[in-house]
């Protein structure tokens, strides 16, 4: 637990509150991969947004989290069991899991000791994937600079270094598993301006900006934002393309 890397506790509630949602094909192209439809673990599970989508689909979800507060505030539900545990000993017999997944987290674990946990927890032809969506797309050439301004320089410094990794799309992460294509997949949502500044008010690279500030950057990038979007509560869809890395465990 000591190399846990925790920037979303003191926040839990929020994560919860604003955080986007997963498509419901996600979990059909996870379930679809995986050779069974037994025990599914999600590993760095947050507030279980995740896990609930894959209960749909699997007898049992095995739900694990360093951030014993995140699972304080996850969603309850029949099929899925909460474990406060890290990615490297999430607390499973050996060859148990049908699919092991880790939506937005990948890149806070220590990678050798994931996949070594990865290879001893799996059934024979297990699904493993890692998930990531980085900066949203408001699909708007007048508003989307702003944003990747606020992102890339303003938050910029501030950002944890694992950071960077999703914004890469996972590209440069060590993936040692027989790969399994996907089709294209995003989140989408239908936000205000509230809802929108309440989601990147949960972002790492804000709450460390703020401490080391004194102040909250994201006010003065709403007061920006603002008069280019129109009324507050004018709804506008934004999307954030997923990087899904998928693969098989021989």
């Amino acid at each position: 637990m000591t190399s846990f890397k925790d920037h979303f506790s003191g926040h839990a509630d929020d994560y919860r509150a604003f955080r986007p949602t997963y498509p419901d094909g996600l979990a059909v192209a996870l379930a679809d991969a995986a050779p069974a439809r037994g025990l599914a673990w999600d590993v760095g599970c947050g507030n279980g947004q995740f896990s609930v989508a894959l209960a749909a689909r699997f007898t049992t979800v095995h739900a694990t989290d360093a951030s014993a507060e995140q699972i304080a505030q996850a969603e309850p539900h029949p099929s899925v069991r909460y474990a406060v545990a890290p990615a490297e000993d999430g607390g499973l017999p050996d060859n148990c899991c049908d699919l092991i997944v880790a939506a937005q987290a990948a890149h806070w674990f220590a990678l050798d000791r994931f996949y070594a946990e990865v290879r001893r927890v799996a059934k024979p032809g297990a699904a493993v994937a890692l998930v990531c969506y980085a900066l949203q797309q408001l699909d708007d050439p007048v508003l989307d600079p702003v944003v990747e301004r606020f992102h890339n320089g303003t938050l910029g410094p501030y950002w944890p270094a694992d950071r960077w990794k999703v914004v890469n799309g996972y590209r440069d992460l060590d993936f040692p598993f027989a790969t399994v294509p996907v089709p294209p997949l995003a989140m989408e949502a239908v936000w205000s301006l509230p809802r929108l500044l309440g989601y990147m008010n949960t972002w790492s690279g804000v709450k460390a900006a703020t401490r080391a500030l004194g102040r909250n950057p994201l006010e003065a990038f709403a007061e920006e934002i603002a008069p280019l979007w129109g009324e507050p509560e004018r709804e506008r869809r934004i999307r954030w393309p997923l990087t899904v890395r998928l693969g098989r465990v021989e």
